[in-house]
């Protein structure tokens, strides 16, 4: 088996640069530019059948340069579907041009749903026809996840469509968790657990971990607008029965769609709600629009929300950020580096392209006050350091460390050795009290289990933005580097913005293993559809 391996990135980095996208007519794939005007960074490209197109890229060109900083690159997966692809994004699979494996694959329960979304970038509920994988469909999808190497997937997420609406979801969560599967997740709107306090129980015993909800804002025209009905009082009585789930609440990262103009003025009292109810909610996963699906393009220039939008608005809106905060997802994938080196089996890593998010972690006290990592942790230079020593000979000094006839590892004298590489990086001074960062960030490095990061997540919440691409802002670099992938039922890995954008592969995929409404509903009926 290859050893996990991260390098350097291969990306140009500063600005102007060129890059390939795809005409948003034809879907061909054309060059591109990426410049700086105005303190923005632009995308252009002109289709000799089409025109010329231009959106922005980045909203903020400090945030962006700053983003390209230790960009890293993974080495793939060794077995990719297909090994000999000759264009990207055309010969999806995964293919051997891919340079990340899974971190986190989605896999579609079901395209129907009980609302209809104006955002939706799947375009759930209105295709005409019904894509609904059986349970054994489904199990064979999560075998190929978890057959991937160097690094079987570890986290999935199921989604459609509602997944809570398959008629057999909890069957579907108890083999997940059967086939090994770390993290399970779903991405819900939440209607089904908000009608029914036991169905959060349910899903935790079948093997839940994580409920990903959607949640726009706490104002009514927020959800008219971007669901297209009032669920305002839903997704309170939602986290209400999170909360009462045993032996402790069902972890839950809110996930608002965020519109310029429309709620973008949410971004702080969403997170504020979050810090409220941080015993239910461990994250806040903002994704700024992607102009798919039902959305009119027309209103792309007055609705376009950029990652340093999201940052901006976190700043103005909350008194617990600065701008500095902000880090790209690869910041942690030293930490996974030096992980796979101490253990000497390839790890997890976030190999994303530097552009695809931004992200910080709050500690949050019995008081509910926040204060963001940052303040007390330097972030770059621990990432740094770590980086470095699992370069190095040294990280074999790891070994010293293993209980005698176990593979565990000592926990005190792990203590001691973080302590010796990378304490220099933690100003104790300025911890909030109570707080002992050595002790969770040490067993986030040589745990790399569960119940290590699990404790790390509890007394911290994740705030961070994925910016999914849509045909305007297309960049086939960020495809290549995709670490989000759906599992199809033909066996395919598929990059998140390849499936739902671009070439839309969804689209294909769902009319292939699909059946007509007509014909669905004379063999099931499923309430609320």
């Amino acid at each position: 088996m290859k050893q996990m391996v991260v390098k350097p990135s291969s990306l140009k980095m500063g600005l102007p640069k060129t890059t390939t996208s795809l005409c948003p007519e034809c879907r061909k794939v054309i060059d591109a530019d990426i410049f700086e005007r105005d303190g923005k960074v632009m995308i252009s490209k002109t289709c000799k059948e089409h025109g010329f197109f231009e959106d922005v890229y980045w909203s903020d060109v400090g945030l962006y340069l700053k983003a390209e900083e230790g960009a890293l690159d993974g080495t793939g997966v060794d077995n990719p579907r297909v090994p000999h692809a000759t264009a990207c994004p055309d010969d999806c699979g995964l293919c051997n041009w891919h340079t990340s494996h899974t971190a986190l694959a989605n896999l579609d329960l079901t395209n129907r749903c009980n609302l209809k979304c104006p955002v939706c970038f799947a375009n759930a509920n209105a295709a005409g026809y019904v894509y609904e994988p059986t349970a054994d469909e489904i199990t064979k999808m999560m075998k190929t996840l978890r057959a991937q190497r160097p690094v079987p997937t570890t986290a999935i997420q199921f989604s459609g469509g509602e997944p809570t609406l398959h008629p057999e979801f909890l069957k579907i969560l108890s083999n997940a968790r059967d086939l090994g599967f770390s993290q399970v997740q779903i991405a819900t709107n939440g209607i089904t657990s908000a009608k029914k306090p036991e169905f959060a129980q349910q899903m935790v015993d079948a093997g839940l971990h994580t409920a990903y909800l959607q949640f726009d804002g706490l104002r009514s025209a927020d959800t008219i607008a971007c669901r297209g009905r009032d669920l305002t009082d839903i997704k309170r009585q939602v986290v209400k029965n999170f909360r009462n789930v045993k032996p402790k609440p069902l972890a839950t990262v809110l996930v608002p769609t965020i519109l310029n103009t429309i709620n973008d003025d949410q971004v702080g009292p969403i997170l504020d709600f979050a810090i409220e109810n941080s015993d239910v909610v461990k994250g806040v996963n903002y994704q700024p629009v992607a102009f798919t699906g039902r959305i009119d393009l027309d209103e792309l220039k007055t609705q376009r929300f950029t990652l340093p939008d999201l940052v901006h608005r976190l700043v103005a809106q909350t008194d617990i950020f600065e701008k500095d905060d902000f880090f790209p997802i690869h910041i942690v994938a030293p930490i996974s580096y030096l992980t796979s080196k101490i253990f000497r089996e390839p790890k997890l890593a976030f190999t994303n392209h530097p552009h695809c998010g931004l992200a910080s972690y709050l500690f949050i006290n019995e008081q509910n006050e926040a204060t963001p990592v940052t303040r007390f942790v330097d972030v770059r230079g621990m990432t740094a350091a770590m980086m470095e020593l699992a370069d190095s000979k040294k990280v074999k000094l790891a070994s010293m460390f293993v209980k005698k006839g176990s593979k565990d590892f000592d926990g005190k004298k792990i203590g001691k050795l973080f302590s010796k590489y990378f304490g220099e990086f933690i100003n104790e001074n300025k911890m909030p009290e109570g707080l002992d960062i050595s002790q969770l960030l040490s067993g986030i490095l040589v745990g790399g289990d569960k119940s290590s990061v699990g404790d790390f997540a509890w007394r911290t919440m994740f705030v961070g933005g994925m910016h999914f691409q849509d045909l305007y802002n297309y960049d086939i670099e960020r495809l290549k580097r995709c670490n989000i992938h759906y599992v199809t039922p033909d066996q395919r890995i598929i990059p998140f913005c390849a499936y739902n954008g671009g070439p839309f592969y969804r689209e294909a995929v769902e009319k292939q293993f699909s059946v007509p409404i007509s014909e669905w509903k004379g063999r099931a009926v499923v309430e609320d559809w």
